[in-house]
């Protein structure tokens, strides 16, 4: 007879499987570790904890599959900015930034400016703890880490080509790594593959720039490989069906084709699984998002291959603080004053008549490639020692000071420095801009850049304001997807497509769940504020959704509940742990029979 003790019980709750199927009533019983029962009617409580779930959604524990928390974990291994946002499963290693290969300087001037984290933060972080060189050790750091969330991971190509060409060769542009090189290349991507990594992260952008005072300005150093060094990685990858995540050059945007025909499984050739950053509806491109989506769809078919966008199901709105905002590195101008790091040297380069010519011409330039608006009338003053400029646009105060906009802007840079923090909404303006991107089969629900940009904005709730999106669309008779469906697109698709295991909710599984209280899905989850970095001497601007998830469960234990973490997150090794790809269980959906007595059996039934 099967055991009757429960060690958490979760009951009258909505429950979803996160395979796409409607929502039943169910009291889920969860033991050492894993689901144990999924019953119609009550489960013995005895010795139990019990969560009432009564009017509640109860979900497998949502993943965020595009992070950049590789520093953050290191230090503050709890995450909990995702926990309590019903997160319990996280990648890292994404746009070829990991720490796995590469000293600790090196991986500190791949990480620190690209992702806007402080140098003098990461660098002696990394000093202190980086006590591996391999992929394996990297595994074996996590296994025995306090880990909040379960963690998935990327090797990334700039880490990888910088272990095998050190760094100043592997921004030398035109350079082509020689046989022995390649070979050494492959073997650590073997290697990691062996470990468990998901695949390889690249960077085609020249855009992201390394920190440091070495090669500092110098795009990351997967941006300088050549395609042939690529397609020579990609065989790998294919072979072992695993993942390439990577950003196009957004320069160019062509070859986004080459990604497309990488993906393509011709012939008897297996396809090789690719996803790209980032579907999105730009100011002045908003119809983009539909042709891509159309054209990836129409390749994936004709051309068996198997072609992803990474998407945000949300407004993309950002923060800066000053200029110190990624967006700048699109140009020029905006790249030679964030190449200073002296503040007295960036004031006097603004304060050039000449310097400001060249960012006038950068700025009103109206064709190529870019992805902020330039428009500084789309951006609105949030905060700035002088009071009167909150809620004004640059345009308003060089209306008002009878000047251009862009000399009003370095103006006020140059007055208050990171004390003048402005907002604008980068993409994905309208609801419908949004419709379209989720429901594109080429997309995945993966891109919320958490632990990155920390004055900026990383995306920590999209998956609560996707929820709510979906739900407040179907109250006003304008459906976007099921709820179910929707659930799927947090979860079980993207546990599938990356192929780790996580994200479902059936007997036997690893018990991730995260209960949602759908009344909690309000417009405060659209707020912003800031809060401090645990373990960490700084503060990072952050989404509120203090109402909408009851709870977070991360293997069994409850890591988060009603506004409260568990004492022991972050410091005992009890909740996540690292999540191979390939190891993913494959059975299909399980059907729970109904309660008798103190018994529950449990019948697997094949999909």
């Amino acid at each position: 007879m099967q055991e009757s003790r429960y060690d958490l019980i979760i009951r009258n709750g909505l429950v979803f499987d996160g395979m796409a199927n409607p929502g039943q009533r169910r009291h889920v019983g969860i033991r050492d570790g894993k689901v144990a029962a999924l019953s119609e009617l009550p489960l013995p409580e005895e010795g139990a904890e019990v969560i009432d779930a009564q009017g509640q959604w109860v979900m497998p524990g949502m993943l965020d599959m595009h992070t950049h928390y590789d520093a953050e974990l290191v230090a503050a291994p709890a995450l909990r900015e995702s926990v309590k946002h019903g997160v319990t499963t996280v990648a890292v290693g994404s746009c070829s930034i990991s720490m796995m290969l590469s000293e600790p300087e090196d991986c500190s001037d791949l990480f620190t400016r690209v992702e806007s984290v402080p140098r003098d933060q990461v660098l002696p972080l990394l000093k202190k703890h980086k006590t591996w060189d391999s992929p394996q050790g990297y595994v074996d750091f996590l296994r025995q880490h306090p880990l909040g969330p379960n963690v998935c991971a990327f090797l990334g190509h700039s880490d990888l080509r910088v272990r095998t060409l050190g760094l100043s060769r592997s921004v030398r542009r035109g350079l082509k790594p020689t046989r022995d090189e390649l070979a050494t290349m492959t073997q650590h991507l073997e290697s990691a593959l062996d470990a468990g990594m998901m695949g390889l992260s690249g960077m085609t952008n020249p855009w992201d720039k390394l920190d440091g005072d070495r090669e500092r300005s110098a795009s990351l150093p997967a941006a300088y490989a050549p395609w042939s060094e690529i397609r020579h990685l990609n065989r790998t990858l294919r072979h072992r069906g695993r993942v390439l995540q990577s950003a196009p050059n957004l320069v160019t945007k062509l070859n986004a084709i080459l990604f497309g025909i990488a993906s393509a499984g011709w012939f008897v050739r297996k396809p090789l699984k690719t996803t790209l950053i980032t579907m999105m509806a730009v100011k002045g491109q908003e119809a983009l998002p539909k042709l891509v989506g159309f054209l990836s769809n129409v390749f994936n078919r004709l051309f068996r291959a198997d072609f992803r966008w990474e998407s945000l199901p949300t407004q993309f709105e950002v923060f800066s603080d000053g200029i110190d905002l990624v967006i700048f590195e699109e140009f020029g101008a905006g790249e030679a004053v964030l190449h200073l790091v002296d503040e007295l040297e960036r004031n006097e380069l603004m304060r050039d008549p000449e310097y400001r010519k060249r960012f006038r011409k950068d700025y009103e330039k109206r064709f190529g490639a870019r992805v902020w608006h330039r428009d500084l009338g789309d951006a609105t003053i949030v905060d700035a020692p002088d009071r009167s400029l909150i809620g004004k646009s640059f345009v308003d105060v060089a209306r008002e000071r009878g000047m251009h906009e862009v000399d009003a802007f370095l103006d006020l840079v140059v007055e208050h420095g990171q004390k003048l923090r402005w907002h604008t909404v980068i993409g994905n303006y309208e609801p419908q801009q949004i419709r379209e991107i989720v429901n594109q089969p080429s997309t995945l629900l993966a891109f919320n850049d958490s632990g990155a940009h920390i004055r900026n904005m990383a995306f920590y709730n999209s998956q609560l304001r996707f929820l709510k999106f979906v739900r407040d669309e179907a109250e006003a008779g304008r459906p976007v997807m099921p709820l179910e469906k929707a659930i799927w697109k947090l979860t079980g698709e993207l546990a599938d497509w990356f192929d780790i295991d996580a994200g479902r909710l059936r007997v036997g599984a690893r018990a991730d769940v995260a209960v949602i209280n759908p009344e909690g899905l309000g417009e405060q989850l659209a707020e912003f504020g800031e809060a401090k970095i645990e373990n960490l001497d700084l503060k990072r601007l952050v989404n509120r959704s203090d109402h909408a998830v009851t709870a977070t469960i991360i293997n069994g234990r409850v890591a988060f509940r009603q506004g409260q973490f568990a004492p022991e997150l972050g410091k005992d090794a009890v909740f996540g742990t690292f999540l191979p790809a390939g190891a993913r269980d494959v059975a299909g959906p399980t059907v729970q029979a109904r309660a008798s007595g103190t018994a529950m059996p449990t019948i697997a039934a094949s999909a």
